[in-house]
C-alpha cells in the first residue's frame, strides 16, 4: 500500500444546519441527527423551492448528480493518492472504481479514465452495489492483479456520491440515513515489487478474511420505493448488534494461523458506519477509544462516506506518523449482505 488520497465535494454543512435547510421540525427525527456523534458533512443539497424548503429531485436527477460527484471527487482522490505514492497518471495499470450511491454504464472507470486522460490501455474492473464494505473488497482484487502483474500500478478508488442517495419523506427511515450519510472519494495504490527490487515503503497485506451473515441479508438495502418512485436506502436499528456480534468470529478467522492476538494489532481502521456500529465493535472486540480514534474523527468531520471510509481513516493514521517496521494493522468494513470484510496489514 503505497499512497493513499481522499477528497469531497459539495458544502460541508453541520447537523443542526442541516435540520434548518430541510425544514425539519419533529423532535424525533432532529434527535437522530443531533446525537448522531456528526459534527458536520460534505452534502451537495437539492435546490430549494419558492419557500426556501429543499425538495426532492426525481431520480434521473439524483442519478446525473451521482455521476458528475462521483467524477470530480474520484478525479481529486485519484490524483492525490497518485502525487502521494510518488506516481503519474501516465504510471496507472489498473483502475477498480467502487460506488454503491448510482449505478452508470458505462462504468466509473471508463469516465475517468477518459476524463484525465489515462492510457486507454489500462485494465479496469468496476464493483457496484456492495455498498460500505466494497473498499476491502476491492483491495482484494487489486492485491490479487498486482501480485499477478509485478512491477504495474493499481489503484482502488471508492467515489461515493451519497447525496444522490437521499430521499426526503420525512419519516424515521429516511431520517436514519439522511442523517448518517455524506459524499467523498479515496483512492489507495498498490504495488508488488518485482523480484530483487526494493520494497516500497509501506504495509504489506498479508491476509483477508470475510463473513456473510445471511440471516441479515436484508437489514441494510437500497431498492425501489413504489411510493416514492425512487429507489431509497434502508437500515435496520438492529445492524449495529448484528454486526458487533459477529465481529469476533471474523477477526478470529483473519488472525487464524498468524501466530497473533489481537492484543498485537497495533492499528484498527474500522469503518466509520456510525456512533452505534463502532461502539458495538468496540465492545465485541475489546478495543479501546484511542484504537478508534481515526473512525470516530472520520464520522465526526465527514459523516459515513460508505466505501471509502476506512481508506479516510488509514490517510489519518499515515499523517500522525506513529506506523513503525513491524507493526500490525486490522483493516475492517462492513455493509450490506450483511458482511463484514477484513485485511491483515503489517508495515
Amino acid at each position: 500500500m503505497i499512497g493513499v488520497g481522499t477528497a469531497t465535494s459539495g458544502t460541508p454543512i453541520t447537523q443542526p444546519e442541516l435540520l434548518g435547510l430541510m425544514g425539519v421540525t419533529d423532535p424525533k427525527v432532529r434527535s437522530v441527527y443531533l446525537n448522531s456523534a456528526i459534527q458536520r458533512r460534505h452534502l451537495t443539497l437539492p435546490p430549494a423551492d419558492d419557500q426556501g424548503q429543499r425538495v426532492a429531485e426525481p431520480q434521473g436527477d439524483l442519478l446525473a448528480k451521482h455521476k458528475k460527484l462521483a467524477i470530480e471527487m474520484g478525479a481529486q482522490a485519484l490524483q492525490n493518492c497518485l502525487k502521494r505514492a510518488g506516481a503519474a497518471l501516465s504510471d496507472l495499470r489498473h483502475l477498480c472504481c467502487v460506488t454503491s450511491t448510482g449505478f452508470l454504464t458505462p462504468g466509473l472507470s471508463a469516465l475517468l479514465i477518459r476524463e484525465l486522460g489515462i492510457d486507454p490501455r489500462c485494465s479496469r474492473s468496476d464493483i457496484v452495489g456492495m455498498g460500505c464494505n466494497a473498499g476491502l473488497n476491492a483491495l482484494n482484487v487489486v492485491a490479487g492483479w498486482s501480485a499477478a502483474h509485478p512491477g504495474e500500478l493499481g489503484v482502488v478508488l471508492c467515489t461515493e456520491a451519497c447525496s444522490a442517495a437521499y430521499a426526503m419523506d420525512g419519516t424515521m427511515r429516511t431520517a436514519v440515513v439522511n442523517s448518517l450519510f455524506g459524499d467523498g472519494a479515496a483512492a489507495l495504490a498498490l504495488l508488488t515489487p518485482e523480484a530483487g527490487a526494493d520494497a516500497p515503503t509501506g504495509p504489506r497485506i498479508l491476509k483477508f478474511a470475510s463473513y456473510l451473515i445471511t440471516d441479515a441479508i436484508e437489514a441494510m438495502r437500497y431498492d425501489w420505493d413504489r411510493s416514492l418512485g425512487r429507489f431509497s436506502f434502508f437500515l435496520d436499528p438492529q445492524i449495529p448488534y448484528v454486526v458487533g456480534a459477529d465481529a469476533e468470529r471474523v477477526v478470529n478467522d483473519l488472525l487464524a494461523g498468524t501466530g497473533l492476538r489481537r492484543s498485537d494489532i497495533a492499528h484498527w481502521l474500522v469503518h466509520s458506519g456510525g456512533k452505534k456500529v463502532i461502539d458495538a465493535v468496540v465492545v465485541n472486540l475489546g478495543l479501546s477509544r484511542h484504537d478508534v480514534r481515526h473512525t470516530v474523527g472520520v464520522l465526526n468531520e465527514y459523516g459515513n462516506v460508505s466505501s471509502g471510509s476506512f481508506l479516510f481513516s488509514y490517510e489519518r493514521l499515515l499523517d500522525e506518523q506513529v506506523a513503525r517496521p513491524g507493526d500490525f494493522g486490522a483493516l475492517m468494513t462492513m455493509g450490506p449482505g450483511s458482511t463484514i470484510e477484513t485485511a491483515l496489514v503489517q508495515w
